[in-house]
C-alpha cells in the first residue's frame, strides 16, 4: 500500500516589504500577473497537482514561525513541501516530482540549472524539528541536521518557476515575460 502524499504548505504570511520598497502599491501576493493575483497563480498550480495543501497566511513574526504553525496545523501529514506563495510559475508536475522523491525518506532539494529552489520537501521524520522553528530564517537548519542522518536528494527540474519568486516590481515584470513565453 502506498503512503499518503505529503502536504504542500503555501507560505503567505510575509509582509512583502521589498515589493513595496520597489514601488509596488499592494502586497506582492495581490499584485496582478497576467490579470490574476500572484497568489492565485500559485494556488492554481498546487490545486492542479492533486496534492493536499495548507495555506499559511496568518501574520507570523518570521518564516520559521510560519513553517512551524503550518506543520502543527497538518498533524496527519506524511511529509511537507514548503512552498513560498510568491512562486507563481511553479508547475504542478514539479510539486508531484518533489512529492514522489520524498518517498525515499530524505529531504528533497529541487534545483533549476544548478540553482536551489522551492518547494523543499521534508519527510515526516522532520516533524519535530519543523514545529520547533521560529524567527526569520526558514528550515535551512533542519536540512543541515537531516543531511547528517541521510543525504538529501538533489532533484534537478526543468522548471524556472521554482526560482522565479516575486520580491520586486522587476521580478513581477520578469515573471510576466516568462509567462508570456510559456503561453506562446
Amino acid at each position: 500500500m502506498r503512503a499518503a502524499p505529503p502536504t504542500v504548505i503555501i507560505l503567505a504570511s510575509g509582509r512583502g516589504e521589498r515589493f513595496i520598497a520597489s514601488g509596488g502599491t499592494t502586497s506582492k501576493l495581490k499584485a496582478l500577473l497576467a490579470g490574476k493575483p500572484v497568489l492565485e497563480h500559485t494556488l492554481a498550480a498546487v490545486r492542479a497537482s492533486g496534492l493536499p495543501w495548507h495555506l499559511e497566511d496568518a501574520g507570523h513574526a518570521g518564516m520559521g514561525d510560519s513553517i512551524a504553525a503550518a506543520v502543527r496545523a497538518t498533524p496527519d501529514s506524511n511529509g511537507w513541501l514548503i512552498l513560498p506563495a510568491d512562486l507563481p510559475l511553479v508547475q504542478p508536475s514539479t510539486l508531484q516530482a518533489v512529492a514522489a522523491a520524498l518517498e525515499g525518506g530524505a529531504v528533497v532539494l529541487p534545483q533549476y540549472r544548478g540553482e536551489r529552489g522551492h518547494p523543499v520537501g521534508f519527510p515526516a521524520a522532520c516533524r519535530q524539528a519543523l514545529v520547533q522553528l521560529s524567527g526569520a530564517t526558514g528550515a535551512a537548519q533542519v536540512v543541515r541536521a537531516q543531511a547528517a542522518i541521510k543525504a538529501p536528494v538533489v532533484l534537478e527540474l526543468d522548471d524556472a518557476g521554482i526560482v522565479t519568486d516575486i520580491d520586486t516590481l522587476d521580478d513581477l515584470a520578469r515573471a510576466e515575460r516568462l509567462l508570456a513565453l510559456a503561453r506562446a
